[in-house]
């Protein structure tokens, strides 16, 4: 037989000796070094096997010579037998439990001597370890060595391998075959979790509320004139300071509920609207000569101050002008069309002395105030129909109809306008020329950019009155529409029409209305609310509002169709609209009390708030079915250059053709 291999050695404690009395004897203390001389002594072993036969009772303790101690054979014979088994009869059947003859030969191998470090002796003493688990709980040979003495299945676990080991101690890696399906598992798992938990909402959400460019060049950012703000803040849609019961409000129509779309409350200090510095609004730096203003309009002149939006105008010197005012809107950045739009506001100066110009109001963004080239043919048209209201004067080469030939204030021609220049009578070869729509019958969308004003304030006698009035074209003859009270309604005693109806640059529906004359900045500056409610549309309405309560309303079949000037209808306005507030001053709008005026005057306004119909919401500059980016784009320094008045003159452009007075191709 082979010897079996080598295997470590180590050192065991002896059992517990037995006394006399059979209680076990308590095993003596720990010495102090392992090789001090031990009390009692105790036998160093050789090897595992002969430590495992010191602790087994089927194990008959050694002889120096490695073979069974005869005197303990004893201990062999298992519980049952009578007699340990014959040495000279090997093939006798070993009882269960025993071990048979060859085992002892296995285990009798003799083991290399340990020597002391300090002598020659091939055995020395150690004091005892204590009992070993085996001797505690009396483990057999079968559980503590095995069933077999060759190798085991793990034995490469326990085995030292130095390459194996050396490759180890340098770090594996991950990018084993199990590994990376391992981490593909936990990707799969994390980009499902995600795609469940946070994309599908989001795509959910997206599908079902398609992103709208809200008239800028990007979604829901960059505005029409190409700006980013460059402030943080607080820059959505609808004011985050704007109290939660304003988010909607009844309709002064018809009482059906209207949903905030927009508002800007000015509760942060220190704003300033030069271009650029705001998403929504942008000062301007020009002179409005239209209407002969004696002040020049600077972005210095615009700030937020303890809540409110302050427009200065001060007796400053400016380019050859006397005064110095401020002019602001949300052109081409925030439009809508249709709804509500309400102001909380203090009016400047007193009401017992004229002048001053506060103002809010309304205008197509197809047109930008200030911008004479932009607004040349498109202002103040609301118009939809190819016929003589397109045409320049809105007369015929032959001078008819006569009721626009001398139907203005006495005798004169009825309009100066050069003509509808987005008409409904544009030739289809100029369609590069013409922002669309075209219609289903083939012909384009008349286009233009209308005027709405929400107030324009004014002292006359000593008096302030609030002008609230929306600005057409073409003209009826003599500028009088059908106010008759189906068509002008007056919800309030405190307004009534205008004498005022028109002249050659323009026809006006306008009311006027006795106002809280405490209301102004050098009074007891009280706060008012004005605004307008309105519906597009040849069927719709504009009913204007202060303090809080209907003041009058225009329906839309007071602008008809007039036999007279031969015109059909002019619908209330269509076009996206956007928001203008100024203050300056005017011999054209009110007689200038020059003497009275104290300077610097200051127009506040606490809070701007747009509302439309839950079912209707129609917000943005470049709204489907109305678009003007493109035409913005492609005319830009019209819209940017204010020193450019007319569109043919000054910018060497021309009107698309108009098929009443050019031969189209088609």
């Amino acid at each position: 037989m082979s010897r079996r291999p080598q295997q470590q050695y180590s050192f065991a404690a002896p059992a517990a000796a037995v006394s006399s009395s059979g209680r076990p004897r308590q095993p003596p203390p720990r010495q102090g070094t392992a090789f001090a001389q031990p009390s009692p002594p105790t036998t160093l072993l050789h090897s595992p096997l002969q430590q495992q036969q010191q602790r087994r009772p089927y194990a008959a303790p050694l002889t120096p010579s490695g073979s069974p101690n005869p005197s303990q054979t004893s201990l062999l014979i298992p519980p049952g037998q009578k007699g340990p088994p014959s040495p000279s009869s090997p093939a006798s059947p070993s009882p269960k439990g025993s071990v048979p003859p060859h085992a002892h030969a296995m285990l009798a191998p003799r083991a290399p001597e340990l020597k002391s470090k300090t002598s020659d002796s091939s055995l020395r003493t150690v004091p005892s370890l204590g009992a070993s688990i085996a001797d505690k709980y009396s483990l057999d040979y079968f559980t503590t060595i095995g069933a077999h003495s060759g190798p085991e299945p793990d034995d490469f676990i326990h085995n030292p391998d130095p390459r194996r080991d050396r490759k180890n101690d340098r770090g594996g890696t991950i990018f084993t075959q199990r590994g990376v399906a391992n981490l593909g598992c936990l990707v799969f798992l994390t980009v499902g979790l995600v795609a469940l938990f946070a994309g599908y909402p989001v795509i959910t959400w997206f599908m079902n509320h398609p992103m709208s460019t809200l008239g800028a060049y990007n979604l829901g950012g960059t505005n029409g004139s190409g700006q980013v703000p460059t402030m943080t803040g607080n820059w959505d849609l609808i004011d985050k300071d704007t109290p939660q019961e304003a988010y909607t409000i009844a309709s002064y129509q018809d009482g059906s509920e209207y949903e905030l779309v927009f508002s800007d409350e000015f509760n942060q200090d220190g704003r300033t609207f030069y271009p650029g510095d705001d998403p929504y609004w942008e000062a301007v730096n020009l002179h409005y000569w239209g209407t002969v203003d004696l002040e020049w309009y600077d972005p210095e002149q615009i700030t937020t101050k303890d809540g409110n939006l302050v427009i200065t105008l001060d007796e400053k010197p400016r380019d050859n002008l006397n005064y110095t005012g401020g002019m602001m809107s949300t052109w081409n950045k925030f439009c809508f069309t249709g709804g509500l739009i309400m102001v909380n506001a203090s009016m400047p100066g007193s009401s017992s002395v004229g002048g001053l110009w506060p103002a809010v109001w309304t205008m197509g963004n197809l047109g930008r105030a200030g911008y004479g080239a932009s607004l040349d043919g498109m202002w103040p048209y609301s118009y939809d129909t190819c016929d003589v209201g397109t045409l320049p004067n809105q007369t015929r080469a032959d001078g008819t109809p006569d009721a626009a030939a001398t139907g203005g204030w006495e005798g004169e021609p009825l309009s100066y306008l050069p003509g509808q220049r987005l008409s409904a009578c544009t030739c289809a070869e100029d369609d590069a020329l013409h922002p669309g729509p075209i219609k289903s019958d083939g012909t384009y969308k008349g286009r233009s950019a209308p005027e709405i004003d929400i107030v324009e304030m004014q002292v006359e006698k000593n008096i302030a009155h609030a002008s609230m009035s929306a600005q057409f074209a073409p003209y009826d003859a003599k500028y009088t529409w059908d106010n008759s009270s189906a068509n002008a309604i007056f919800h309030s005693n405190l307004f009534k029409l205008n004498s005022y109806r028109g002249g050659i640059w323009q026809e006006t529906t306008s009311g006027v209305g006795l106002v809280d004359q405490d209301c102004f900045e050098l009074l007891t500056g009280c706060y008012k609310t004005y605004g307008f409610d309105y519906k597009p549309g040849n069927d719709g309405y504009i009913t204007w509002v202060y303090d809080d309560a209907p003041a009058w309303t225009v329906m839309a079949a007071g602008l008809g169709p007039n036999l007279d000037t031969e015109i059909g209808q002019r619908p209330i306005p269509e076009e996206p609209m956007y928001i203008i507030t100024n203050l300056g001053i005017s011999k054209g709008f009110s007689p200038v009390e020059f003497d009275e005026l104290t300077f610097p005057v200051h127009f506040k306004i606490d809070w701007i708030r747009v509302y439309q119909p839950k079912d209707a919401k129609n917000v943005g500059c470049d709204p489907d079915g109305f678009p003007t980016t493109p035409y913005i784009n492609q005319y830009i320094e019209a819209y940017t250059n204010p020193n450019l008045t007319t569109w043919i003159d000054d910018y060497g452009q021309r009107f698309p053709k108009n098929s009443l007075l050019d031969d189209c191709k088609q």
